[in-house]
């Protein structure tokens, strides 16, 4: 029986394939020190991807702020290149915005974002300075208060819910759209409308670049009231990545089927791993998207003295990060093995979003290929049957021995930390913040820890 599934070979960045080519025993030994799951993360491709981003918006000549998603990794060498760059943070909690200033970002780069915040992170943001996203009237309302107590006059942006997504429980309806924006202009004394934002689900260009265009109108409408500051429209996150070939994903989802799965699993969806525009050039899509009279977004924003604001996550850490997954064992089953891995996929995310991370995970280290590939699953070590790194049967080039060491690749966004736990009672993955040298092999490490640590 023929079950073997198409690779999705994922994309490897220079600074990845030199660190697992020319450094794999350095790595191997970072495994055995620190522990299995292992999460390395990458901050110079991390710089690489700010600078991508940026070079769009001034080769179109648009005025713009770069806000690095917090939430989408935990690793703190993310935030000291942001402060190293001169680039903001959005942050959604009180702690991720103590932790965004101790690496030296600045308030008044910094975004605050999430639904009804509590006053604690208001009171915080408002004594730094920081941008907050207002998601409900309550909450404007609440600002004001805490604003007049502190004497600190609030920085706002008012999110709005989009058309298309009616039902978001995310944003203002353009009734309360309307009010907030009645209450700034009477409260012009505790609070300064900077502009609008948007939450939108998905990855449409088209439809990030229409939600844009919109809030623009609603500057211009702004300012006609008197609210000359109103001139910045965030355009939130939501620029795909691609992990795959296009081609290869394209085939993928042709031939998927359950019987290439451990359990004869099936899911209902996938993240878009062979998207054909990612990053920098989704961007330039938004920014060039056609609105009326023929006129781009870009265009329509220089010509109204409008400033983006961009909140980028996994676009940000595209192939900045990977983890390391040590074997355990191996137990045949008909026609496939299953690997089982020290971990959980609580180190994976994907898993507990419903859905799995497809790209082929791979074998550390060189060892001669097999005439047959050696068909596996990967299991994880915790005493759950749902728990799986890997439900799809993987053709690895050669048999996966006790001791081997597994590497998924591109991580860093929304992977491998954002359900982790201490599940068994077992230490959370360590982060280890790596530098590579650009003139030949050799790197430089420490743990990624947060400044406080080091005291």
């Amino acid at each position: 029986m023929d079950v073997t599934p198409f690779t999705l070979t994922a994309h490897q960045h220079p600074l990845v394939r030199a660190l697992l080519r020319e450094n794999a025993d350095t790595v191997a030994a970072l495994v055995t020190g620190l522990g299995s799951p292992l999460h390395i993360v990458l901050p110079q491709v991390f710089t690489q991807n700010a600078l991508q981003l940026q070079a769009v918006f001034d080769a179109l000549g648009v005025s713009h702020t770069l806000l690095y998603a917090k939430k989408a990794n935990k690793a703190h060498c993310f935030a000291n290149a942001c402060s190293a760059l001169g680039m903001g943070v959005d942050v959604a909690s009180s702690a991720e915005l103590s932790k965004t200033l101790a690496a030296g970002v600045t308030g008044s780069m910094i975004g605050v974002s999430g639904p009804e915040k509590t006053d604690a992170l208001l009171s915080l943001a408002l004594l730094q300075g920081c941008l907050v996203a207002i998601d409900s009237l309550s909450e404007l309302q609440r600002v004001v208060q805490l604003a007049g107590k502190l004497r600190r006059a609030a920085r706002v942006l008012l999110r709005c819910r989009p058309h298309s997504q009616p039902h978001s429980r995310f944003g203002l309806t353009e009734r309360e759209q309307q009010a907030a924006l009645d209450y700034c202009i009477q409260q012009q004394r505790a609070v300064v409308l900077e502009g609008f934002a948007f939450h939108l689900n998905g990855y449409s260009t088209q439809e990030r670049a229409r939600s844009a265009s919109a809030l623009i109108d609603l500057c211009l409408h702004a300012q006609a009231r008197g609210l000359a500051t109103c001139r910045q429209v965030d355009l939130g996150g939501g620029l795909p990545v691609q992990y795959v070939a296009p081609a290869q994903w394209t085939r993928f989802l042709q031939q998927d089927e359950p019987a290439h799965y451990h359990a004869n699993r099936s899911f209902g969806g996938f993240y878009p791993y062979g998207v054909a525009r990612p990053g920098a050039l989704a961007l330039r899509d938004v920014l060039t998207h056609p609105l009326e009279a023929g006129t781009s977004l870009a265009h329509k924003a220089r010509t109204h003295g409008i400033q983006f604001i961009l909140e980028p996550g996994r676009a940000l850490l595209d192939q900045a990060g990977l983890t390391l997954f040590s074997v355990q064992g191996i137990k045949a089953r008909q026609h496939y093995s299953i690997i089982t891995a020290q971990g959980s996929s609580l180190s994976l995310s994907e898993q507990w979003f419903n859905s799995e991370y497809l790209p082929d995970p791979l074998l550390l280290g060189h060892r001669p290929a097999s005439a047959q590939p050696f068909l596996a699953c990967v299991a994880a070590s915790t005493c759950l049957e749902s728990d799986m790194l890997t439900w799809r049967k993987i053709a690895f080039p050669c048999p996966v021995q006790r001791g081997d060491r597994l590497v998924y690749l591109n991580t860093a966004g929304y992977q491998m930390d954002a359900n982790e736990s201490p599940f068994h009672e077992a230490e959370l993955p360590l982060k280890v913040a790596i530098e590579l040298s650009q003139q030949g092999p050799g790197l430089h490490w420490q743990l990624d820890r947060s400044p406080s640590q080091f005291t």
